[in-house]
């Protein structure tokens, strides 16, 4: 027994020797205990804790300077207090409409909408109902006569179907006034042909024309806010009308079924033919 209480005490020995020893203070990673405060005030502070303390009352305190006073704000509290913030000729808000003005809006606007057709207040003509046509298969149900489209004038009163004139509303807002903007802008549509109850082409024998069902419309030129005249015949092979009319011709295909210009056929070397007949195929334009 007294043996092995022996061994006991000389293990404990070995393992206490052999234990690291602690490190001093200023490397400890052991924070360091608050210091004690003795009744006569004085505190016992390591002096690394007191070095860091002198550094950091050093860092100056750094605190966002004042803005400096602005002329605006300076003026303002200048002002008097009774006049307006704001006059009239330097007022960043709009001027109230005069009724006078008003009026006259609404009215062009009731004025357009009671002479629209088709449902479109953009297209400006009147009813004119059924058109019988000479031969069996001519005609048009339900036909309109157009005067202008989205804005531009035609030269002469046109007839045709709704679908046309829907049709030909999209050319012109879409693709001709866009085409022609910089160079007008566009006020007119010359026409060259609209309905007529007649064969293709005026050939004897041969099957009845788009025109002759109100379907169909021949655009021969445009006319510019300046006078200025944009011929089919005159311009399609000359610059800078050239590029523009082929771009307003490649516009039409698409709105159109049919759209045939000056490299077709010579029947047309002088004038866009459009018409709204559809096929499986997709448009045929040339």
């Amino acid at each position: 027994m007294r043996v092995l209480g022996g061994r006991l005490l000389i293990g404990v020995a070995v393992i206490w020797a052999s234990a690291p020893q602690a490190m001093p203070l200023e490397q400890s990673l052991i924070p360091v205990a608050r210091p004690a405060i003795y009744s006569g005030g004085a505190s016992i502070v390591p002096v690394a804790v007191q070095s860091a303390s002198v550094q950091v009352s050093a860092i100056p305190k750094l605190r966002p300077e004042l803005r400096p006073a602005s002329p605006q704000v300076a003026a303002f509290t200048a002002r008097p207090s009774d006049l307006p913030l704001l006059a009239p000729d330097i007022s960043l808000l709009p001027y109230m409409r005069p009724k006078s003005l008003e009026q006259e809006v609404l009215f062009k606007k009731r004025k357009l909408r009671k002479s629209s057709v088709c449902g479109d207040i953009a297209i400006q003509g009147k009813a004119v109902g059924r058109v019988p046509g000479k031969i069996k298969a001519c005609g048009v149900k339900d036909a309109v006569q157009i005067t202008s489209i989205s804005g531009v004038k035609l030269s002469r009163p046109s007839t045709m179907d709704c679908g046309t004139a829907i049709a030909l509303n999209k050319w012109v807002d879409k693709s001709v006034k866009p085409t022609f903007k910089r160079r007008g802008p566009i006020v007119q549509l010359q026409v060259a042909a609209h309905y007529a109850c007649r064969t293709r082409n005026n050939r004897k024998g041969a099957r009845v024309s788009e025109h002759g069902k109100g379907r169909a419309i021949d655009i021969s030129g445009f006319v510019m806010a300046d006078g200025e005249v944009v011929s089919v015949y005159q311009g399609w092979r000359k610059n800078p009308s050239q590029k523009q009319l082929k771009k307003v011709w490649r516009g039409a295909c698409g709105p159109f079924g049919t759209v045939l210009g000056p490299n077709s056929d010579h029947y047309h070397r002088d004038h866009f033919h459009l018409d709204t007949a559809r096929y499986r195929s997709g448009p045929y334009c040339r």
